[in-house]
């Protein structure tokens, strides 16, 4: 049966219709500086704009994952991830995910009031799937070719694309539930842009309606990212556009849950787009 909602501590989020999750990187290095907030307030009140202009969940991530990334340390993280979690969720009524692969992040974020875990490295790190299943939270698993940032772009070699992360989504959901994460809490994303050269993102977002066949919710990211930039010639301050385009044809294929830095710009052309679907499915009227 298809999992259609997200529930957490007496919080429902319904799937049936997309929903959109915003960015705040509370990070100096974030690739697109339109997403970095490096204080409490203005990250808090980044967070309040983004629920307004139509964001359902707010994703919060203390550590840049984007290609050629450095790692910071557990401490750094836990500084930078905690007290915006708890802002935001002593402050609106989003639902507040994590982006983080650490443990001790999962956790304490879970304490101060996140509602959801987004691991780009899908819970492999030792101890991350023991919390998950302690907290009873969603949590997000996604595919990147090996598991550092900092190297997945260097060799993205696949004898068979879409078959390759369906097995590696597959052999972390069953180890997931092996490990007592319910699966009706379980989201998954194929990791647009985590090492994926341009042609294997889009023949990824073309098939991606073959990842239906988890009947769980799916995510994808691709904000601003560089298949988007690469693919039209342009920086990060002018794929905005590209970026709709992707996301409203990832729709079309399925998608539940829309990652994005603009929120008001997506919010309206999901909007628009679900209007003319719901009109194409009616009869016409003599």
């Amino acid at each position: 049966m298809a999992v259609t909602k997200l529930e957490y501590k007496g919080k429902v989020l319904d799937l049936t219709q997309p929903k959109i999750m915003g960015i705040v990187n509370v990070t100096p290095d974030s690739f697109y500086e339109g997403s970095r907030f490096t204080t409490v307030d203005s990250a808090l009140q980044h967070a309040k704009d983004m629920v307004l202009a139509g964001a359902s969940i707010v994703d919060v991530g203390g550590e840049s994952t984007r290609p050629g990334s450095e790692p910071v340390s557990e401490e750094e993280e836990l500084g930078r991830v905690v007290p915006v979690v708890q802002a935001i969720a002593e402050n609106t009524d989003a639902w507040i995910s994590v982006d983080t692969s650490s443990p001790a992040v999962m956790r304490a974020s879970l304490e101060a009031g996140a509602s959801m875990i987004n691991d780009v490295r899908a819970l492999r790190r030792p101890g991350a799937m023991e919390v998950a299943a302690e907290y009873g939270c969603p949590v997000c698993i996604q595919h990147m070719l090996g598991d550092d940032p900092k190297t997945m772009q260097k060799n993205t070699v696949y004898d068979d694309l879409l078959g390759e992360i369906s097995s590696f989504l597959y052999e972390r959901i069953h180890n997931c539930i092996n490990a007592g994460i319910k699966r009706e809490n379980i989201v998954i994303d194929p990791g647009f842009g985590f090492g994926k050269n341009l042609e294997q993102n889009y023949r990824l977002l073309g098939q991606l309606d073959r990842l239906r066949s988890f009947a769980l919710p799916l995510l994808v990211g691709m904000s601003r990212k560089s298949m988007i930039g690469d693919l039209l010639k342009v920086n990060t301050e002018n794929r905005l556009a590209g970026t709709i385009a992707a996301n409203l044809f990832a729709v079309e294929k399925g998608a539940d849950i829309l990652r994005v830095h603009d929120v008001r710009e997506m919010a309206e052309a999901l909007k628009v787009y679900m209007y003319a679907i719901k009109y194409s499915k009616q009869k016409i009227k003599k």
